[in-house]
């Protein structure tokens, strides 16, 4: 079969699967636009019509409840309050006092210990000490005892007359967030490496949900929490900001950079949805963290861990387009990758139902995979001031994605955790 056939196949097949897809009685997999086992050649100068995204049927925005509860205030604390609400509030203050208890029971402590001073906080003691852990963010200390110091040089006058430095110790020392006794420690708990923290965890991505619909296009990356602790399975990426640390994968709408949802990595330890249990890492990873987003017409955007092929007719069935970059040893991508020897500025593309491949020659070979494009080159303007072309999914990958760097960012420049504090759930807790 010549090439011309080739291309004139695949826009045959483009064209009718594109009419299963916009019909609403269409449920089977022979419907869908990946219904094509075979990649066809994409003519790059007479290029075929881009996929259409699934239809959006979300309403995004803050949710009506919460926009209840706000009104029409500006109030930091009120905006605060939606997240730690009095439930989560009294749970922290109820597990802080009951793990004081617990250490004074089990502790044979000298008359000169500085914990025989410890009495049981409140709700509005626990919100005086969140302020001056979030205010360390912005009054930047090399040493926390300097945020507390008389000498007129690093003097902040403020933490002492909110709350004594030996108080705030304390209420550091026993700040807890489990119930110690109710499970055990290796058999019971759902998810028992992440027992001191779980809890209180999962509670928060809860009210991130509740409170926030995102807009259709969402993203999925990695985070870190500086951590320098000893901990089985504590991460290093080189790219991060803090290099060594604790790893989340995370969604986050592209529009804003909100957090949407939110897991943290535990290695093989690591809980997902038990109906996903049966994918790789990837697709799981993926699959949990869109899976109440399903079905609802959303674009994702993700890099090279998460992307390929398989996982892209996964998403499609659940009525979910998705933009990423490729590794080029994935499996599934057309055998013609592996020889390609393009120049630099050229591009061949290739089309499998909904899902297209694409490598391109830049400074370096790049392969994107995209449901919602074709090959089409765009103008854009470098920083030299100079227009070159690009593929358009490139762009817009470029466009959608970074909103989990973005809100790494905006922390990093308020940073109320310390990477050498010894207890893990701490530095999460204070990150999340």
């Amino acid at each position: 079969m010549d090439s011309s056939s080739d291309y004139a196949d695949c826009e045959d097949l483009i064209s009718a699967s594109e009419d299963d897809y916009s019909s609403s009685e269409s449920e089977s997999d022979d419907d869908t636009l990946n219904s094509a086992r075979n990649w066809c050649p994409i003519d790059i100068h007479a290029s075929t019509p881009a996929p259409p995204n699934f239809q959006f049927t979300s309403t995004p925005g803050i949710n009506p409840s919460t926009k209840i509860l706000l009104g029409n205030t500006d109030d930091p604390m009120m905006f605060f309050s939606i997240f730690f609400d009095e439930k989560i509030m009294s749970f922290i203050v109820e597990e802080t006092n009951r793990y004081a208890e617990d250490f004074f029971n089990k502790s044979d402590l000298t008359p000169s210990s500085r914990a025989l001073n410890w009495k049981n906080t409140d709700i509005k003691e626990l919100n005086l000490f969140l302020g001056l852990l979030l205010l360390q963010g912005m009054v930047s200390k090399s040493v926390e005892a300097w945020y507390w110091s008389k000498r007129p040089i690093l003097s902040t006058p403020f933490f002492g007359q909110i709350m004594s430095e030996k108080r705030y110790g304390l209420l550091m020392k026993f700040l807890h967030f489990e119930n110690s006794d109710k499970f055990d420690k290796k058999k019971t708990h759902p998810n028992p490496k992440l027992r001191k923290i779980f809890d209180i965890h999962e509670m928060l991505v809860q009210k991130f949900k509740s409170a926030y619909t995102p807009n259709q296009s969402v993203a999925i990356d990695e985070s870190l929490v500086a951590f320098k602790g000893l901990l089985g399975w504590k991460q290093y990426i080189p790219t991060k900001r803090a290099r060594f640390g604790l790893k989340f994968f995370q969604l986050c709408e592209s529009e804003s950079d909100y957090i949407w949802n939110s897991l943290i990595y535990t290695g093989k330890g690591t809980i997902f949805m038990e109906e996903y249990e049966h994918y790789g890492l990837s697709t799981k990873c993926v699959l949990t963290l869109i899976h109440e987003l399903k079905n609802n017409g959303y674009l994702l955007t993700a890099d090279n861990f998460y992307t390929f092929p398989e996982v892209a007719e996964i998403l499609l069935k659940y009525k979910t387009d998705v933009i990423g970059t490729v590794r080029g040893n994935r499996k599934g991508l057309p055998a013609e990758f592996k020889t390609l020897k393009l120049k630099k500025g050229e591009i061949k593309a290739f089309q499998k139902g909904k899902i297209m491949v694409l490598q391109w020659r830049d400074k370096k070979t790049l392969i994107m995979l995209s449901t919602i494009h074709n090959a089409e080159l765009v103008s854009v303007e470098s920083r030299k001031s100079t227009t070159k072309q690009k593929p358009k999914v490139v762009v817009d990958y470029n466009r959608s994605m970074g909103g989990v760097d973005k809100s790494d960012q905006c922390l990093s420049y308020y940073p109320s955790t310390r990477s050498r504090q010894r207890k893990y759930y701490k530095n999460i807790s204070t990150f999340t």
